[in-house]
C-alpha cells in the first residue's frame, strides 16, 4: 500500500542523477511501526542545514528572464510546490528532488556580509538583481532566520535597487523595509499566484499562503505604494488554465500593476514527481493532462529552448496566451510597472566608504 504524505508536494524520493540506486520511500518499505508513523505524520520533520557559499550572486544568463544577477538565500523549499523547477538542483547538494527537496532546507547566514562586500567594491555598477529566482526568500525557514530581511536592510543602506519573487504573505512582515526602498524607487515585489481553488492550492502548494492571503498581501503593498507584479504561474492545462480571467480580474482588484505568465514545464525529475501526483490527485483526467502539456512541447512534458520553454507552442499554448493577453487588456489595460532608479547607488556606496575610512585607518 502506498501512503499519501500530507503537507507535502513530493510523495517520491526520486534516484539523484549522481546516484546508482533509488531511494523511493513507500510505506511498506519500512521495517518498524515507528518509521511508518513518521512518514504518515501530517508534518514530516524538517532539516536546517548551514552552508557558507563565497559568493551569493549568481548571473543570469537566460533571455528568458530579463535580469542580470539572481539571489537565493535558501537552497531547497518547504513550500512543497509539485512542478518546481528548482528542485532538481537539489542534486548538487547530494539530495533527491523529491521529498528530500522540501525537507532539508540549507540556509546562507553569510549571504548579508556577501552582498554588502560586493556592493562595497568599487568596480561594482548597479544591476538588476533579483531575489531569488531559484527557491522561495519568504518560506517557512524565513520566520525563524531572517536572513532575507537582513538582506534587504544591506539594499536599502547602499540605495541599491532589488526585485523580489514570493508566493508567501510572510513579505509583509517587511513593510517597514519594503516602504523605504520604494521611496526611493528601489523596489519591486512580483507575487506568484497559481490558484484562486484552496483545495487545489493545498495539494499542489501544500505550504504556500492561502490565495485569500496572498491578495491580500496585493493590496496592502498596492497600498502602501510598493509596486506589485504577478506571476501567475505555471499554467496547467486541465488543472487551472480555466481560472485565467478570474485570477487576473482578482489581482487588478487588489491593486496589482502588471501581470504575467509561465506555462509548465517539468524538467529532470520533475515530470516523474508530477507524473506521481495527479495520478494519486486527479487519476480520472490525469493522462488529459499530461498530453496537453506535452502538445506544448513538442511532445515532451519539458522543453529547455529559450524564447518557448515559458510560454510553449501549439493549439492549448496559443489558447492560454490569448486568454491572458484579453484578461490583462480587459483588466489591467493602461496601468504600468514604474521602473527602478539605478542613479543613487554609486554615491551613496562613496559616501559610506568615506564614512568608514577614518575608523579603518584606527585599525
Amino acid at each position: 500500500m502506498e501512503v499519501y504524505i500530507k503537507g507535502r508536494g513530493s510523495q517520491l524520493n526520486p534516484t539523484n542523477r549522481f546516484h546508482k540506486t533509488s531511494n523511493e520511500v513507500y510505506v511498506e518499505d519500512l521495517a518498524t511501526q515507528e518509521e511508518r508513523e513518521e512518514l504518515l505524520t501530517t508534518n514530516p520533520k524538517t532539516k536546517y542545514i548551514e552552508v557558507f557559499p563565497k559568493t551569493i550572486l549568481n548571473k543570469v544568463d537566460s533571455p528568458d528572464i530579463g535580469l542580470s544577477w539572481s539571489m537565493n538565500p535558501y537552497q531547497g523549499c518547504e513550500h512543497g510546490c509539485i512542478y518546481c523547477y528548482a528542485r532538481n538542483t537539489h542534486e548538487y547538494w547530494d539530495f533527491s528532488s523529491g521529498a528530500a527537496f522540501e525537507q532539508n532546507i540549507m540556509l546562507k547566514k553569510n549571504a548579508p556580509d556577501l552582498l554588502r562586500k560586493t556592493l562595497e567594491k568599487k568596480k561594482w555598477e548597479a544591476a538588476s538583481i533579483m531575489m531569488a529566482g531559484n527557491t522561495d526568500i519568504y518560506q517557512p525557514a524565513e520566520r525563524k532566520f531572517g536572513i532575507t530581511r537582513e538582506l534587504l536592510k544591506v539594499f536599502l543602506e547602499f540605495k541599491h535597487p532589488v526585485s523580489m519573487i514570493t508566493k508567501n504573505s510572510l513579505i509583509e512582515r517587511d513593510l517597514d523595509l519594503l516602504k523605504k526602498l520604494a521611496s526611493e524607487k528601489l523596489v519591486y515585489v512580483t507575487m506568484s499566484l497559481t490558484t484562486l481553488d484552496e483545495k487545489l492550492k493545498r495539494v499542489m502548494e501544500p505550504r504556500t499562503s492561502t490565495s485569500r492571503n496572498v491578495l491580500k498581501t496585493i493590496e496592502r503593498l498596492t497600498k502602501e505604494n510598493i509596486p506589485v507584479n504577478v506571476n501567475v504561474a505555471p499554467i496547467i492545462p486541465g488543472i487551472n488554465d480555466e481560472e485565467i480571467f478570474d485570477i487576473v480580474r482578482a489581482i487588478a482588484e487588489a491593486g496589482a500593476l502588471s501581470a504575467g505568465y509561465i506555462v509548465v514545464r517539468l524538467n529532470g525529475n520533475n515530470a516523474l514527481l508530477f507524473e506521481d501526483w495527479i495520478n494519486k490527485n486527479f487519476l480520472d483526467r490525469a493522462n488529459k493532462v499530461l498530453n496537453q502539456i506535452k502538445s506544448m512541447h513538442g511532445g515532451q512534458l519539458n522543453d529547455s529552448n529559450y524564447g518557448r520553454r515559458m510560454k510553449g507552442e501549439g493549439k492549448f499554448a496559443e489558447l492560454i496566451r490569448n486568454q491572458f493577453i484579453l484578461a490583462r487588456k480587459k483588466f489591467m489595460n493602461g496601468r504600468v510597472m514604474p521602473g527602478l532608479d539605478y542613479s543613487l547607488y554609486e554615491a551613496q556606496r562613496n559616501l559610506l566608504l568615506e564614512k568608514a575610512e577614518p575608523q579603518l585607518k584606527l585599525f
